[in-house]
């Protein structure tokens, strides 16, 4: 079938057969008949895999209001709570696993430098997987000796450590071998990833053995502000901050200021936690009282990497949450802190030493950003008195190699304001200039939230959950407050940094809570309508067996923001070109925008690809026409397919793929 028009048409050049939709239409099902049957798992296990720190938590199924979150890491930081370790991973010159966080940091730490080199060491790698744009299964990360590694092996390492771990700490437990086939694994990512990155996690996860793709069920991808928003809806005045009210919080007045009652608070919860086991009350909570069926309320989900926006509706009796406005928010994590502690690195010391400092000193670099977090850590509003960062002994010898003259000399000469040094071989930063760093990050945060605010679906907010680890930071917790306090009730919740964790559980043990989503984009194929003369453009006229056809039609599936109930399904059924046609195979498109009426529109992108395989379906009879019925699935926190052949109603291999297309 020789195209008779001139114009190359993607969908021609891709080889694309030229599918005709025969039934476009959209059904709800009432009934969850398609939401399969739960196998029974003992256990749920939740991994919160952060960018800067991670941890994991876990139910048995049959006592589900007790969250265990794991044992203390060892090797935790001064002034930093080790139930979460650093997200670290430290390979053999041979590029073997050898160990993971805190452990992979010291033991890195204490190579010699010359043998450092040959190590391959990771950190807050994370973030890749958001900012890469065409994220493949080959997509490489690189370590701090500048060599590169596949991100996919190194995601599947972690994993496959915290399953191991995991596994041992529940075997230790129950007294008897623990198989992973007893357990759900939970593994968090931010709701803003798109679904490339989504896939790539459960691909690494299928690589570290958490399941497979023959038993996908036994993994949920879980998206971190939901099952914060989870947690959330859970909590008891006791368990949280208030940052607005003056009454007393925790039995502190309120004329305490944030940060101090928030320590007070800690402490506590501390004393009152003899063991290690956090319960998560049975009981519905007081917030919970105040919560009147339909109100609204935003997870401000503020991690390491990512800010992540979510805006819920309760639903009673049963508390189900809808979500009233796509998952919105960007790359302001409080790793912009750190990278503009490294600008004023760069200003003081030179671009050019910094970044051989690192390769030649990795190990140094390191030790000067864990006392850079820690300090991190201590800024607040209200603080008068200067941080102290230690410089390294080698930074300030490799910087006099360098230069030829002294750190003291450079700061005399680089006029950065409000950084001092001190004779005992410090960085004695001024609270002005702390705070200076945190600006830019808490801006885009709050600028973020303003552009949300002003949304129809938001403007009835009740409360504001801050959460994640950067909720930490009284200096977002007070620009948070200033900026939106008159607006609606601040809250967070106590051991922010576990919110995540234990909401994943929770959702791990009734992924069916949350029954509304929004889709972040708008999907759809390409295909061919019959060509109307004066509706489509002459350029899209395709002729072929004597019938007018118009080429590159946007078939939409869904469009951005439209809500999805959980279970809702979009059904299309497809002929293939030829009826002896084994593989289909239907590009899939997305666009942020919601009105596409051609896949060449601008703004859309072919994003993954649907395919149908009918080997092991046909009968002895092919039918002249074969008719294939695809259900796709949008409503859940990854998008799933299934597929049947109308003809001979027997399931027909689907795979939806949005990595390797």
């Amino acid at each position: 079938t020789a195209p008779t028009s001139a114009y190359s048409s993607p969908a021609r050049s891709l080889g694309d057969t030229g599918i005709t939709p025969l039934s476009p239409s959209h059904i709800v099902n009432d009934t969850d008949s398609n939401v399969s049957e739960q196998q029974s798992f003992l256990v749920v296990v939740a991994v919160d895999f952060g960018t800067t720190s991670s941890g994991y938590a876990y139910s048995f199924t049959k006592e589900p209001e007790c969250i265990h979150v794991m044992r203390r890491w060892e090797g935790g930081d001064p002034g930093v709570s080790n139930q979460k370790t650093p997200t670290t991973i430290l390979l053999t010159p041979e590029r073997k696993f050898h160990s993971f966080g805190y452990a992979a940091r010291d033991f890195y730490h204490d190579l010699d430098p010359n043998e450092a080199k040959q190590w391959l060491y990771l950190e807050k790698f994370k973030m890749k997987l958001h900012t890469t744009g065409d994220l493949t299964m080959d997509t490489d990360l690189t370590a701090a000796n500048g060599k590169k590694v596949k991100a996919l092996e190194i995601f599947a390492y972690a994993l496959q450590y915290f399953k191991e771990q995991a596994l041992k700490e529940l075997s230790d437990q129950a007294g008897s071998e623990f198989e992973n086939s007893d357990v759900r694994w939970v593994i968090t990512v931010p709701a803003i990833w798109k679904q490339p990155a989504k896939q790539f996690m459960r691909q690494a996860a299928y690589q570290a053995g958490l399941a497979s793709p023959e038993n996908s069920e036994q993994l949920i991808i879980a998206l971190e502000p939901e099952a914060a928003s989870i947690y959330c809806r859970k909590l008891r005045l006791h368990q949280m901050i208030e940052l607005s009210s003056k009454a007393a919080v925790n039995g502190y007045s309120g004329s305490d200021t944030v940060g101090a009652g928030f320590t007070q608070a800690k402490e506590h919860i501390r004393r009152n936690r003899q063991s290690r086991t956090f319960l998560v009350e049975n009981v519905i909570g007081e917030i919970w009282s105040e919560l009147e069926e339909g109100d609204k309320y935003v997870v401000v989900d503020s991690g390491g990497g990512t800010v992540d926006l979510t805006v819920h509706q309760i639903r009673l009796p049963e508390g189900h949450l809808k979500e009233l406005y796509k998952a919105t928010g960007g790359p302001y994590g409080s790793l912009g802190v750190d990278y503009e502690f490294e600008k004023l690195l760069y200003k003081i010391f030179g671009e050019d030493f910094i970044e051989q400092f690192k390769i030649k000193r990795p190990a140094a670099w390191v030790d000067l950003m864990i006392a850079f977090e820690s300090r991190k850590r201590a800024a607040a509003p209200d603080r008068t008195n200067p941080l102290n960062i230690t410089l390294p002994f080698s930074f300030i010898d490799y910087y006099k190699k360098f230069r030829g003259h002294s750190v003291e000399h450079a700061l005399r000469k680089s006029n950065v304001d409000f950084v001092k040094w001190s004779s005992q071989g410090m960085l004695r930063m001024s609270p002005d200039a702390m705070n200076a760093l945190f600006k830019p990050t808490i801006d885009s945060i709050i600028e973020h939230l303003r552009d949300l605010f002003q949304k129809p679906e938001v403007s009835t907010v009740k409360f504001l959950f801050l959460v994640g680890g950067f909720a930490e930071a009284p200096l977002l917790q007070q620009a948070v407050q200033a900026a939106f306090g008159d607006q609606c009730r601040i809250i967070i919740p106590q051991d922010v940094g576990l919110t995540i964790l234990k909401g994943a559980v929770l959702f791990g043990l009734d992924p069916t809570v949350i029954k509304v989503r929004r889709s972040p984009l708008t999907y759809g194929v390409g295909v061919l309508n019959r060509y109307v003369e004066g509706k489509h453009p002459p350029e899209k006229l395709l002729v072929k067996d004597g019938t007018r056809w118009c080429t590159d039609v946007f078939d939409k599936f869904i469009s951005a923001d439209q809500s999805v109930a959980l279970g809702e399904l979009v059904k299309r059924s497809y002929t293939p070109a030829k009826p002896s046609q084994l593989v289909i195979v239907i590009n899939i498109y997305s666009s942020e925008h919601d009105n596409v009426s051609f896949i060449t529109d601008p703004g859309v992108k072919k994003c993954g690809t649907l395919r149908l395989d009918l080997t092991g379906t046909s009968g002895t009879a092919v039918p002249a026409r074969r008719e294939i019925q695809t259900l796709m699935q949008f409503g859940d926190t990854e998008i799933k397919a299934t597929a049947i052949d109308i003809a001979t109603s027997k399931s027909v291999k689907v795979g939806i793929d949005f990595l390797n297309y």
